[in-house]
């Protein structure tokens, strides 16, 4: 599996290892890194390999995000086990600021979570985000995620959504 979704507008697909400084110019923005936990070029470094040797197993991890006519980079997106309640699958996105605001970050969203729903069989799909970044929530809402109670842990508190299997695939 190369390509995890592609449509007339984006591809999502495994990273490839030359990629690696778009990878890591994503993650120098600061606008873009904003809500994110802070991380060093070598934390990002280490993660993008980490992705890369996750695809030899088949495991649900990071993926890129490219414009499916141009081929340009846009963002970097999950799909992983979810760490803090055993059974869901959690989504993520990470798009560079050139792509804000144009419905991406929603068709990701959405094209992960059918993903999860029609190639797994998980009942539920959830994704976290800052309490402040508004943004983020809104593509989790327009995505069909419902909010539940803030997720608490021990340094952090996030805005916490899920959607289920029968209210998605309807």
């Amino acid at each position: 599996m190369q390509h995890l979704f592609t449509n007339d507008n984006i591809t999502i697909r495994k990273f490839k290892p030359e990629e690696l400084p778009l990878f890591l110019e994503l993650f120098d923005d600061p606008e873009v890194t904003k809500y994110l936990p802070f991380r060093s070029t070598e934390q990002y470094a280490e993660m993008f390999h980490i992705a890369l040797d996750e695809y030899k197993s088949n495991l649900l991890t990071r993926y890129g995000i490219f414009n499916a006519k141009t081929n340009t980079f846009i963002g970097m997106c999950l799909i992983r086990p979810f760490a803090d309640i055993k059974g869901p699958l959690e989504i993520g996105y990470t798009l560079a600021k050139a792509h804000w605001g144009k419905g991406i970050a929603t068709e990701v969203s959405r094209a992960l979570t059918n993903y999860c729903f029609k190639n797994t069989t998980v009942d539920s799909v959830v994704a976290v985000t800052d309490l402040n970044n508004i943004g983020s929530q809104r593509v989790l809402e327009n995505s069909g995620f419902a909010r539940l109670d803030n997720l608490k842990r021990p340094t952090e508190e996030l805005a916490f959504y899920a959607v289920e299997r029968n209210d998605f695939m309807r």
